[in-house]
């Protein structure tokens, strides 16, 4: 992303996130796996601590890689910055969620984030040591 006069960015890259998505066709096929049963919740401490929905891990993949996917990359800058709450705030990527049907959710969320990065969305902890990298958007 470039940012334009007094912080504007610019538009998300839709064929830059179709391209990238592209890559990895075994994640439309966790996707499209997922039952969104809510088993893999109970692995997840944060929903363990905070007995939220948005904190399970389908949720999480479902509503950040799922909404990349179903949309073919045609999303709002508002909405990825939704997402980025999703894959950075809600979710550490300790890989403890266990799926009963064997999916990945983990690469799923890692993909995400991925794919946000190269929309330069990003959080803090992202830029390098030497605060060289991209910089967060105003406001995300």
């Amino acid at each position: 992303m470039v940012v334009g006069k007094k912080g504007e960015a610019s538009r998300v890259d839709a064929a830059s996130i179709r391209a990238m998505l592209d890559q990895k066709k075994q994640m439309k096929l966790f996707l499209s796996a997922c039952a969104a049963c809510g088993l893999c919740a109970d692995s997840c401490f944060l929903y363990q601590n905070h007995r939220d929905p948005t904190y399970t891990p389908a949720y999480k993949a479902l509503n950040s890689l799922g909404t990349l996917f179903k949309k073919r990359g045609k999303v709002t800058r508002a909405a990825m910055v939704e997402m980025k709450q999703l894959v950075w705030g809600k979710c550490v990527l300790c890989r403890r969620c266990y799926c009963p049907f064997g999916i990945d959710i983990a690469s799923m969320i890692a993909w995400a984030r991925a794919i946000l990065r190269t929309q330069n969305i990003v959080e803090r902890y992202d830029l390098d040591i030497r605060g060289v990298g991209p910089s967060p958007p105003e406001g995300a």
